[in-house]
């Protein structure tokens, strides 16, 4: 993996235009370069009202728009960064799988919130998502307002944060801003009959030790990081959408246990992709015994 490569789907939308907007200056961040990819699907009807061309003739006219939309997002992504180095790619396959193969050595892969075209439904249909179960790097869904300030906000539950927490204290180090660190818990997932009985004061306490026991090794790692600490009886989505008001980033893992039941990527990701105030990255992490 380069960690200075950055892919950035490509599909003529606005929504696009603007992931790409954030991926040149990522890229700039990261000293690295930028890698604009279009898929192409293979043509399989003639369109109505059309000359009725080869699929040949039909492929070679949509690798040819593929390639216009790819340099029309270059020449926007130099008005951000005017001499960033672009690598512009079509590809005939699957929007996924044409994204995750060009980013099989990157850093990051970057998409919009919304998309048409080649990436019909870029985010919330499917291609954001699988792309985010898929892919070998990270996953960053540009979405809400995009800031070069305000902090970036991490979610961590009781076990599999390692890698959201790792993405999130080097992008802050990357924008050289504060990182807030979000834990929740909640008497949801308790007995209800054991409600009244409990020493909440004491939950809290473990709840806090939880949370330094996961920061520890990267606050040792990267000291220069100012981090601010927030243990909250709350379920883990609503906790970090609060926290995303002013935030330039907020980072999650793809899966997780703990005081979130379930599939990460399925349960708070999920509502963070469909309603955080700032992009949001998600970090997969890694098979146990990959």
């Amino acid at each position: 993996m380069t960690e200075n490569v950055v892919v950035v789907g490509v599909d003529g939308s606005e929504h696009a235009l603007d992931a790409v907007r954030w991926a040149a200056e990522e890229a700039r961040l990261r000293g690295g370069h930028l890698r604009l990819v279009c898929a192409v699907g293979f043509p399989v009807v003639t369109p109505v009202g059309g000359a009725p061309l080869g699929q040949e003739r039909q492929l070679e006219a949509l690798t040819d728009a593929g390639a216009d939309r790819v340099a029309a997002a270059a020449a926007v992504a130099r008005e951000v960064v005017a001499d960033l180095d672009i690598d512009q790619v079509v590809r005939v396959g699957t929007p996924t799988g044409v994204l995750v193969a060009a980013a099989e050595d990157a850093g990051l892969l970057v998409v919009g919130n919304r998309g048409h075209g080649g990436f019909a439904g870029l985010l919330l249909g499917s291609v954001g998502v699988s792309a985010a179960a898929r892919a070998a790097c990270p996953v960053a869904v540009v979405r809400g307002a995009t800031r070069s300030t305000g902090p970036v906000v991490v979610g961590v539950d009781a076990e599999g944060s390692d890698a959201a927490l790792g993405v999130a204290f080097e992008e802050a180090t990357l924008r050289g801003v504060p990182l807030v660190a979000v834990h929740a818990w909640s008497e949801a997932v308790l007995d209800p009959f054991l409600v009244s009985f409990v020493d909440w004061a004491a939950i809290r306490a473990d709840e806090r030790k939880v949370l330094a026991t996961a920061l520890t090794p990267w606050t040792d790692k990267f000291p220069d990081v100012r981090v601010s600490r927030i243990v909250a009886r709350d379920g883990a989505a609503a906790s970090l959408l609060r926290e995303t008001d002013g935030a330039c980033l907020v980072v999650v893992g793809s899966r997780g246990r703990g005081v979130v039941r379930g599939p990460l990527l399925g349960s708070v990701s999920q509502a963070l992709l469909h309603h955080a105030s700032c992009p949001v990255l998600v970090a997969r992490a890694e098979e146990a015994g990959s």
